[in-house]
């Protein structure tokens, strides 16, 4: 193991051994390919293999789900540390139940979306699902363990803290990263996922970005959500507090980008996760 990977506290200590070892398990010759998203749990899966001495082989998802600058990062993330890296094309929005916006569309989102991965590579497929995912409601997962995909991370018991904090003591980039579920995820349950829509909401939440760059400000984390066909709403933590006046310019902004769609308003939540699964 890397010397560096053992400056951390004894819980790190011990977290970071026990994923060394579950990837020395399920490795075949030292390689296993890896569902990444670019998002914080995949990168990391791929950091702390790369540094422990493993060779994992990057699979990324492009398709109208995706917003193209989620895939722009994982791929410069992914040269940018001389890993093997591939993008696969796929299209889930004309399943049955995406495009009815089923509440099992994320179930058979990734089920199709894994079954390419797996189709791909003869290598151990393994995903970024983490111990926190379980008190969670995640559908997907189910279909994660239908198919046999490996969760190393969950196994070794990290949760997402651990993985923030792992993460940022062996010098991984941007181990704060946020959150950035798909797109389909904005969307109402019985909703058809139109290309065009979805391209719409990525534009809104580009423009969100734009608006706290503009500003000098770190962006909070948040979610662009069409709550009916009436409602466009930026769902926004209580905390950090935005003024009013960054609120009217974000819905400005937002409206701007996306004409297409109803008037937005800033709307404070609870928590971001899961919106219309509680409804």
């Amino acid at each position: 193991m890397d010397s560096s990977m053992t400056a951390a506290s004894p819980d790190e200590t011990a977290l970071l051994p026990r994923l060394e070892s579950v990837l020395g398990v399920l490795a075949a010759g030292n390689r296993f390919a890896l569902a990444y998203s670019g998002g914080l749990d995949s990168r990391f899966l791929a950091h702390a293999a790369q540094r422990f001495g493993f060779e994992p082989v990057l699979l990324h998802i492009v398709g109208p789900h995706i917003p193209p600058e989620e895939t722009d990062y994982a791929r410069h993330w992914a040269a940018s540390r001389e890993l093997a890296y591939e993008e696969l094309p796929a299209d889930p929005l004309d399943l049955a139940l995406v495009a009815s916006g089923d509440r099992r569309r994320c179930y058979a989102c990734k089920r199709n979306l894994f079954s390419l991965l797996k189709a791909r590579t003869d290598l151990p497929l393994c995903d970024g699902t983490n111990a926190s995912d379980a008190g969670q409601y995640r559908p997907g997962i189910r279909a994660v363990e239908e198919l046999g995909i490996l969760s190393p991370l969950a196994s070794a018991g990290l949760a997402k803290a651990d993985i923030h904090r792992c993460a940022a003591l062996t010098g991984m980039e941007d181990p704060e990263q946020k959150a950035r579920p798909c797109l389909l995820t904005r969307l109402p349950y019985g909703m058809k996922p139109e290309r065009s829509l979805l391209a719409g909401l990525a534009a809104g939440e580009r423009a969100v970005h734009g608006v706290f760059a503009s500003a000098g400000l770190p962006g909070p984390d948040f979610r662009l959500r069409l709550v009916d066909a009436e409602r466009l709403e930026l769902h926004v933590l209580p905390e950090p507090a935005l003024a009013p006046g960054l609120c009217a310019e974000l819905a400005r902004r937002i409206a701007e980008a996306v004409p297409q769609l109803p008037p937005p308003r800033v709307v404070k939540v609870e928590t971001l996760s899961g919106f219309f699964d509680r409804a």
